[in-house]
């Protein structure tokens, strides 16, 4: 049967990684013989009964998204309804303030590229900005990325200036968020949720990558395989 994918985002033909999306896709048809039939659904016409219909969410990067309620939403509808999700960049940024401010309680963490003059920002500017680069990052072996790459060192590639604020993760992880991937310096670069059918983000940018990234396709199989595929 047809898996249906949201990508939630506002399409851009500046962004570079929308515009690896739908080769990306072709490639995953054609190898892994996927049905898939892709959706862009930009944030600010995202409703939750929309979401909760497809196999799978895939939220973006392009932030500052022209709507944060409805990436929101995005994530909140596949974490509660167990639907496939996968949170590149802006996706990881969103997901983990979802999470902060609806399970944890944190209702006034903020995003700082959103909202720059809060004093409760949860995601905020990088030390350094990682936009064009690529950087090695370590996975846990025993979790959903280290058994998806196979591996638990990599290189990915990066365009994005904002992270989790590191004084903050704690407090996810005592709510049951996994971090399971880091940078050379222990800075978060990967967050799951254990339990969840499938509940990756990653700051780096696996869409970028020359062939389809095993992530993505990780994801996509997943979907495939979900009760409404």
């Amino acid at each position: 049967m047809t898996t249906r994918l949201a990508l939630v985002g506002d399409r851009s033909p500046n962004v570079r990684s929308h515009a690896r999306i739908p080769p990306l896709l072709a490639a995953l048809r054609a190898r892994d013989h996927l049905d898939l039939d892709a959706y862009w659904i930009p944030t600010d016409e995202l409703d939750e009964e929309t979401i909760a219909g497809f196999d799978g969410v895939w939220l973006l990067p392009g932030s500052p998204y022209r709507s944060e309620e409805g990436a929101l939403t995005a994530v909140r509808v596949a974490r509660e309804r167990g639907i496939p999700f996968l949170g590149t960049c802006g996706g990881f940024q969103h997901a983990l303030l979802e999470y902060a401010r609806d399970v944890c309680g944190m209702t006034t963490a903020q995003h700082a590229e959103n909202t720059p003059s809060s004093s409760d920002q949860l995601i905020v500017p990088l030390a350094c900005s990682l936009a064009g680069h690529e950087a090695v990052v370590r996975v846990e072996p025993d979790s959903l990325a280290g058994r998806a790459l196979g591996t638990t060192k990599t290189v990915e590639r990066y365009f994005c200036a904002y992270g989790l604020d590191p004084s903050r993760a704690e407090a996810l992880v005592e709510a049951g968020m996994r971090f399971t991937g880091w940078d050379d310096d222990g800075d978060v670069r990967v967050a799951e949720l254990p339990g969840h059918p499938f509940f990756l983000a990653t700051l780096f940018q696996p869409e970028l990558a020359p062939d389809p990234h095993p992530l993505v396709r990780s994801f996509a199989v997943t979907a495939a395989g979900s009760p409404s595929s």
